[in-house]
C-alpha cells in the first residue's frame, strides 16, 4: 500500500495481521456478491418487463374484440393474460424466492466475512487497489472525499 499523506480513511485501510490473501479473498466474495447483485437487478427488470407485456394483454384484448375477433380476445384473455411465467409462480414470487433462498444468505455470509476477517472494514482490495493506482498530489486522484478540490 502507498503512504501518500492524503491516504484512505481508516475504514479503508488493512487492519494489522490481515494478509494479502485475506484481502484478494474478500475482494473476490464482494466481486461475486456485486454480480450477485446485477443478477438480482435482472430479475426485477424480468418482473417489471412481463408485467408491462401482461398490463398491455389488455389494450390487446380490447382491440380484438372491437375489430370482431371475439374468439382471438377469448383466446388470448385465457391463455395469456395473468398467466403464471413458471409453474405456480409469478414473477414476484420467482423474487421472493431469490432473495430467501439464495440473496439474502450471500448477502449476510459477505457481511459477517468482512466482519470477522477484516474488523468490518469493506472494500480493502478497491482501496488499495485505488492507492496503488492513482497519482500523488493529482487533484483528480485524492483519497478521500474529504481531500477532494
Amino acid at each position: 500500500m502507498s503512504n501518500h499523506s492524503d491516504g484512505p480513511d481508516r475504514s479503508h485501510q488493512r487492519p494489522v495481521g490481515v494478509g494479502d490473501t485475506t484481502v484478494e479473498a474478500l475482494g473476490s466474495l464482494s466481486k461475486a456478491l456485486e454480480t450477485t447483485e446485477r443478477a438480482r437487478g435482472h430479475l426485477y427488470s424480468f418482473h417489471q418487463l412481463t408485467g408491462t407485456a401482461d398490463l398491455e394483454l389488455d389494450r390487446a384484448v380490447s382491440l380484438l374484440r372491437e375489430a370482431g375477433h371475439y374468439e382471438w380476445a377469448e383466446r388470448v384473455q385465457t391463455e395469456i393474460l395473468g398467466r403464471n411465467v413458471i409453474p405456480g409462480h409469478w414473477t414476484f414470487q420467482i423474487i421472493e424466492a431469490y432473495d430467501f433462498t439464495y440473496y439474502e444468505t450471500f448477502k449476510e455470509l459477505e457481511h459477517a466475512a468482512v466482519d470477522e476477517l477484516a474488523h468490518g472494514r469493506d472494500h480493502l482490495y478497491e482501496a488499495e487497489m485505488k492507492e496503488a493506482r492513482r497519482t500523488a498530489g493529482h487533484p483528480a486522484h485524492t483519497a478521500r472525499p474529504d481531500t477532494a478540490p
